[in-house]
């Protein structure tokens, strides 16, 4: 418990700050399928000698770059694409779950995590997803806005656009695979992207975006452990489904009569 404790708050750190511009710039159901492609890696992983971070990383990144080819063309949708990509990955770790690698593989672990059986190295894992979700938006956070509201205008002021995307992905990516032994690979969104949401619905202004998001990130993932202790169940879904209520709650707010928006920019 107290090292589920400290890698809960130290990913929603991670969690929280990139999650903002996952959601600003609409990339949600991108880094659920990212964190769901890299189900393939990790089967295969303990079985080839591959450490699982390594694993994850290199199927997560094959999944984007395939992404990118197959969209290039223009001839399928993005979200499209994604989904179907999404549908083969999962489908080809399940193949090689159930059909090769049977003995070798926790599923369950793979796909929903293992959060009460963390290591040191995922700690570590953890602790350096913060640090440089931390340094990256203090760095990049004009960059990252500019490019996702006006992203001619931000080359007209000479911001780098294509590198702040890249690293932004790049980020993204090593974040998924710092949140794969807590939630697992189906659920990534649970700290990537719900808090952030959630966050985005109670205010505009970005400085308050962001705080907010750390810390329903934080209170999410301490609730959810806690409930998963007491009530004996499965951490990772904990986690989710309070994450998930609490998003509820703030959409049913943000819906109240006389709630007016504020420009993000503010």
């Amino acid at each position: 418990m107290q090292r589920a404790l400290v890698a809960v708050l130290l990913l929603s750190v991670a969690g929280g700050l990139l999650g903002v511009w996952i959601v600003l710039r609409r990339l949600a159901f991108f880094a659920h399928a990212v964190g769901s492609a890299t189900f393939p890696g990790l089967v295969v992983a303990g079985p080839w000698g591959i450490a699982p971070p390594l694993a994850a990383l290199a199927a997560g990144l094959g999944f984007a770059g395939l992404l990118a080819r197959v969209t290039r063309r223009g001839a399928t949708g993005s979200d499209a694409a994604t989904g179907l990509l999404l549908a083969g990955a999962l489908a080809l770790g399940s193949i090689l779950a159930s059909d090769v690698y049977r003995a070798d593989v926790g599923v369950d672990r793979l796909l929903f995590g293992t959060l009460l059986g963390l290591s040191d190295g995922d700690l570590w894992l953890a602790a350096g997803a913060a640090l440089t979700a931390a340094a990256a938006t203090a760095a990049l956070a004009r960059t990252w806005l500019a490019t996702g509201f006006d992203p001619a205008g931000a080359q007209a002021l000479g911001v780098r656009a294509a590198r702040g995307d890249w690293l932004l992905l790049g980020l993204l990516a090593a974040s998924v695979v710092a949140v794969l032994p807590a939630v697992g690979a189906l659920l990534v969104s649970t700290l990537l992207v719900v808090p952030a949401a959630t966050a985005r619905l109670l205010t505009q202004r970005l400085s308050t975006l962001l705080g907010l998001a750390v810390a329903l990130a934080a209170g999410e993932g301490v609730a959810g452990l806690l409930l998963a202790y007491h009530l004996d169940l499965p951490p990772g879904p904990a986690i989710a489904v309070v994450g998930g209520g609490a998003f509820a709650l703030a959409a049913l707010a943000a819906a109240a009569p006389g709630r007016r928006a504020r420009n993000v920019l503010a």
